[in-house]
């Protein structure tokens, strides 16, 4: 019996996604929620710019008497590196923070350098714990769920907030944006915000205690978040990913690496290789549906872009070397991963199962909306 298909007629995605739904035109869920999403989060033109306008003059107030006014993270990728740009741009006086979880490819490193320097921002690297990591990436690998990005992901977004708590800095600036980072299957990848599932992940198919990975339960989650201002600064300008990566080539000496979040080996080998042949998730599908959307590239051109392999055969076979030496795993240990049945976020715990539970949902509830009322209380009392 031949499996059902069909993808969208607007954007490239397809039935790969099991949760994909489309209308009477064919235009997918991820269309319109993309459209409904840039309708109420993204502000261009006057109206953006007062936002940022407003913004850049609180950060300066909060940062006065402060070595810095801000926290940014970079990657030494497009979205980062242009947001290090505007910051620089707009007089303000970041502390941009990078978390190194072993995997930067050396043309990211020296971006990140390069960039740095000729701005004149300071940069502070966490480092993580390299055996403590690479065992939760194994673990996940084992657990054969699409999310082993995640912990990067939250050890990310945690090691901001970390920093910017140490430093009592109340503003953090990330390139994140609508634009060009929408049509994100559930499927494909989630619980990036959900300790419990990394630590049970961990728990189940690793070996090492996470004793030092940066990390957020769900009531810090929910402090980080009525404490600190998490700006998405690319979503209040006339963003275009092309014409960012033009600039920071012509004037900071930047380079492009590839592909979207390539500057991380492991992230290419995983997207271009594991997701493809293991689960049949093809990442480039969303990252081209977005720039669809956003009118920086056509249908038929990103159609003929999908047809290529996700990156070259020879790359492809040095990386997959490189990955399996540094994880410490023989060709048919990877192959058994490989061959692993195909599981889900939904197949461990998680603070989305246990949160649906009646009281532990009012515990939350409670406990948000306490934390909530003594963040306005201090802003009020600070007014």
């Amino acid at each position: 019996m031949t499996k059902y298909y069909q993808i969208c007629t607007q954007c490239v995605m397809d039935t790969s996604d099991p949760d994909i739904v489309f209308d009477e035109k064919g235009i997918c869920n991820h269309c319109y929620e993309y459209n409904q999403a840039i309708q109420n989060k993204v502000f261009s033109g006057e109206s953006g710019k007062k936002i940022i306008e407003s913004f850049v003059k609180k950060a300066k107030e909060e940062g006065r008497g402060k070595e810095y006014d801000c926290i940014i993270g970079v990657s030494g990728g497009v979205d980062s590196s242009f947001v290090a740009y505007l910051v620089h741009k707009f007089g303000l006086r970041p502390l941009a923070v990078h978390l190194d979880n072993g995997w930067d490819s050396e043309l990211a490193v020296k971006n990140i350098e390069l960039l740095l320097n000729k701005l004149g921002i300071e940069l502070y690297t966490y480092v993580l714990d390299w055996e403590e990591f690479r065992d939760l990436q194994l673990a996940f690998l084992r657990a054969s769920t699409p999310d082993s990005e995640i912990p990067s992901d939250h050890a990310i977004v945690s090691s901001l907030y970390m920093k910017a708590k140490d430093l009592n800095i109340k503003n953090i600036i990330v390139g994140y944006n609508i634009r060009t980072e929408s049509h994100l299957p559930r499927a494909w990848s989630q619980g990036h915000f959900d300790w419990r599932y990394i630590s049970s992940v961990n728990k189940i198919h690793g070996t090492t205690p996470l004793k030092n990975f940066p990390h957020m339960t769900l009531l810090q989650r929910v402090y980080y978040a009525n404490r600190f201002n998490w700006f998405s600064i690319l979503n209040y300008i006339d963003y275009s990913k092309n014409n960012a990566m033009k600039l920071l080539e012509k004037e900071l000496g930047w380079r492009y690496y590839g592909g979207k979040h390539y500057e991380s080996i492991y992230t290419r080998f995983y997207q271009g290789f594991i997701l493809p042949y293991k689960f049949g998730y093809d990442k480039r599908r969303t990252h081209l549906s977005s720039l669809i959307c956003s009118g920086e590239i056509s249908r038929n051109k990103a159609l003929d872009e999908l047809k290529n392999d996700p990156y070259p055969a020879i790359l492809m076979r040095d990386d997959k070397e490189y990955v399996l030496k540094k994880l410490e795993l023989t060709e048919d240990e990877f192959d058994n991963i490989m061959s692993l049945p195909c599981r889900s976020f939904h197949d461990y715990p998680s603070y989305e199962k246990a949160i649906r539970k009646p009281l532990l949902y009012q515990m939350v509830r409670i406990a948000y909306h306490s934390i909530s009322k003594m963040e306005r209380h201090k802003r009020f009392k600070k007014i």
